[in-house]
């Protein structure tokens, strides 16, 4: 069960970390965080792709330093309620995926697929990989298992 600190209302940082708060519901709060992800997907999937590849690394950029400062702060190195790493997951998954609920519905069950049961590397990572950017590296590998299923899906169609 997810237990979260108080500070995720208290401090902009574990906030932002607790991807807005959606990584404080007491179960599954990686598919939580995930959901919360979708809207700003549909927001981002206007913009040129260049301007949208450059916006998921800088969210990820500044999520190695969200998750490693709010996992220092708790003393819990990847607290299962940090779900910044999901969002910039999901919003990879979806890059250059035009935007449909159906693709929105789809990119997220890969994205939750590969993040949950983790097939190599992802595991490898997840279990060697530490810090902020351990926590944010196993996500990115997820993304890319389901950013090339959807991909390729709409490459048959």
């Amino acid at each position: 069960m997810n237990h979260a600190p108080a500070s995720v209302w208290r401090r902009p940082v574990h906030f932002l970390a607790f991807g807005l708060g959606s990584g404080t519901v007491p179960f599954a709060p990686g598919t939580f965080g995930t959901l919360a992800a979708i809207p700003f997907y549909w927001l981002m999937s206007e913009l040129p792709l260049n301007w949208y590849l450059g916006l998921v690394v800088v969210t990820f950029l500044w999520g190695v330093w969200l998750c490693d400062k709010t996992s220092r702060d708790l003393g819990v190195h990847d607290h299962s309620g940090i779900v910044w790493d999901e969002f910039v997951g999901y919003w990879l998954t979806m890059a250059a995926v035009p935007f449909s609920w159906e693709a929105a519905l789809w990119g997220f069950v890969l994205f939750r697929i590969f993040d949950v049961f983790k097939p190599w590397p992802i595991r490898w990572a997840d279990r060697r990989v530490a810090g902020g950017f351990g926590i944010m590296i196993d996500d990115v590998l997820a993304a890319i298992y389901a950013w090339s299923i959807m991909h390729l899906w709409f490459w048959l169609h």
